[in-house]
């Protein structure tokens, strides 16, 4: 039987809902959704699958028979999922941004590799669309010796548990860096603090560049202030429990983001931006294009984060047709 069908596992949260529609806009019947809820999951005519259990997910795609991929929209515990994947040669596309995962997958090029799988990892917008601005803004000045980048997220937007807990625990960690007043596209000049997003470390490897650091801000400068005046107090247990809370519950600010990437070799500058509405959607939407595009055959097998395919250069022109602003090289973005 050849492999078709499609794996969204999450398929009905934040992000995985979308994803689960728009491949199934494009690949009729083949999307499968599959989570730990089975009642969800039933509704939806898919399948039960808890990440955090790679022998039953291993049995989950025995019994499926045909996946051809699986999108990773929930974060498991450890890598041993991957590898269930990748050592059936199934592909992968995962929108994690924890960089141990990250890391941890990365290792396993050579598996997938020999099975004939590719995965596909920093898929989404930060990391994901950072990483693409930030290629092109590094190959915009000749190699950058140092390379900024700005994450700008709408605080009234709903975004997963995954989301949620990820942003408190990294609050928790302490800042490398200093604030950083940069101006974003259509939100005007926002200070914004040094956050660990996997971007940063992922692409001192794949560009290396030395000196690259992302920063976080929201788009309430109140807030902003709020959140980070928390940081400290952020490292006990019992503070991050309680701001993982609020943030499920409260959404104040509306759901506009920005990222925007500064690359810098001596007296070269390049920047570039993008702005969009839901960031949940386009991490989505970034995943589904991911996914066609391995279906299509043309990334080579093995490990990648997406700024090493070529063939997901253009993504975020390909968005710009839902609703995506791209501020290429030459212009200055406004703010």
């Amino acid at each position: 039987m050849d492999k078709d069908r499609i794996l969204v596992v999450g398929g009905y949260g934040a992000v995985g809902a979308t994803v689960a529609s728009t491949l199934d806009g494009w690949f009729p019947g083949r999307v499968v959704v599959a989570g730990r809820d089975g009642a969800r999951v039933r509704a939806l005519g898919g399948v039960r699958a808890d990440v955090s259990d790679p022998d039953g997910f291993r049995r989950t795609l025995e019994e499926l028979g045909d996946v051809a991929a699986v999108v990773l929209c929930v974060e498991p515990p450890d890598t041993r999922l991957a590898r269930v994947c990748l050592e059936r040669g199934v592909h992968l596309v995962d929108i994690g941004a924890t960089r141990r995962l990250l890391d941890g997958t990365a290792e396993l090029h050579d598996v997938a590799a020999g099975a004939g799988a590719t995965a596909v990892l920093s898929v989404g917008v930060a990391p994901g669309l950072s990483n693409l601005l930030a290629r092109r803004a590094h190959e915009a000045v000749g190699g950058a010796d140092r390379i900024d980048l700005t994450v700008m997220l709408g605080a009234g937007e709903r975004h997963g548990a995954d989301a949620v807990r990820w942003t408190v625990e990294g609050l928790a960690e302490p800042p490398a860096g200093a604030p950083l007043r940069t101006a974003l596209p259509g939100h005007g000049t926002r200070t914004a603090h040094p956050f660990p997003f996997s971007d940063q470390y992922t692409l001192r490897r794949t560009l290396g560049v030395a000196q690259v650091t992302t920063r976080l801000c929201l788009d309430s400068e109140p807030l902003t202030a709020a959140l980070f005046g928390l940081r400290a107090a952020a490292r006990r247990p019992a503070v991050r429990r309680a701001l993982t809370a609020s943030f499920s519950r409260v959404h104040l600010g509306g759901d506009g983001f920005a990222v925007r990437v500064d690359a810098r070799r001596g007296g070269r500058h390049a920047a570039y931006a993008v702005t969009g509405r839901a960031q949940s959607r386009f991490t989505a939407l970034a995943a589904s294009y991911a996914t066609r595009e391995l279906l299509a055959g043309s990334p080579p097998p093995g490990v990648h984060h997406i700024e090493q395919l070529p063939a997901l250069a253009g993504l975020p022109e390909a968005l710009a047709a839902h609703g995506l602003t791209v501020w290429r090289r030459g212009e200055a973005p406004p703010a």
